[in-house]
C-alpha cells in the first residue's frame, strides 16, 4: 500500500511539473504575439501610479495604447485600475490624465475601476459589451498577456494581444514575473480567474492591480 501511495505521489508530482512547464511556455509564447487590428477598444491594463503620475510600466502601457490608437486600430481607449487607500487618483484616472497630455481627446477615454486585473476586466466588459465594442486590443506587459486574454474572454470579450513594446521590466528582472503568471494561469485555470484574489494573500497567485495590472 505504501508503494502504491508513492508511485500515485510521483506521477502526481510529475503531472504537476508538466501542466506548469507547459503553462509556462504558453504565458512566454502569448506574450510574444503582437497582433494589432482594428477594434471596437484598446484595453490598457492597469498598473501603479504615483499621485496621477504613472510609474514607467503604466506608461509604457499607455504609450503603447497611444500608438494603437494614432495608428487608427480603434478610436477608443479604456483605462483601467483602482487606488490604494491614501491614493488620491485611481490608475484609471491618472492614465486618462496622460492619455489626455499626449493628444488622445478625453471622448475617446473609457475608465474602469478594479482591484485586480479580474476586476478591472470584469468592470470594462459591460460598458465595452453596451457599446458593442466586443473585440478589443490588450494592452499590458508580455508576462502578463495571458493572464489578461484569459480574463478577457471569461467576461465576454474577444481579446487580440499587443503587449507594450517598451516595458521597462524586461531579461532578468522579468523572471519572477513570468514565475508569478505562470502560478496566476495554472491556478486560475483549475479554480477560475475570479478566485485568484483570494489565494494571493497566501503568496500562490500575482496580485496584479498595483504593479502588473
Amino acid at each position: 500500500m505504501l508503494r502504491l501511495l508513492l508511485r500515485l505521489l510521483k506521477y502526481l508530482l510529475i503531472a504537476v511539473l508538466v501542466y506548469l512547464g507547459v503553462t509556462a511556455w504558453q504565458v512566454w509564447r502569448t506574450g510574444q504575439q503582437y497582433a494589432p487590428q482594428a477594434a471596437g477598444a484598446i484595453v490598457v491594463m492597469g498598473a501603479a501610479q504615483y499621485d496621477g503620475v504613472p510609474s514607467p510600466d503604466l506608461q509604457a502601457r499607455l504609450d503603447q495604447a497611444a500608438l494603437l490608437w494614432h495608428q487608427h486600430y480603434s478610436s477608443t481607449i479604456m483605462v483601467t485600475g483602482g487606488k490604494e487607500p491614501s491614493d488620491t487618483y485611481t490608475e484609471a484616472e491618472a492614465g486618462a490624465r496622460y492619455l489626455r497630455s499626449v493628444g488622445v481627446p478625453d471622448s475617446d477615454i473609457l475608465q474602469a475601476e478594479g482591484r485586480d486585473s479580474w476586476e478591472n476586466l470584469a468592470e470594462a466588459a459591460p460598458q465595452l459589451i453596451a457599446r458593442g465594442d466586443t473585440d478589443v486590443l490588450i494592452v499590458t506587459d508580455k508576462f502578463h498577456v495571458a493572464r489578461s486574454m484569459a480574463i478577457a474572454s471569461s467576461v465576454g470579450l474577444t481579446p487580440h494581444p499587443t503587449p507594450t513594446q517598451t516595458s521597462p521590466i524586461r531579461g532578468l528582472s522579468a523572471v519572477p514575473y513570468y514565475a508569478k503568471e505562470t502560478a496566476g494561469v495554472a491556478l486560475g485555470r483549475i479554480i477560475g480567474f475570479d478566485h485568484l484574489d483570494s489565494v494571493h494573500s497566501f503568496g500562490l497567485a500575482p496580485a496584479g492591480g498595483r504593479a502588473t495590472g
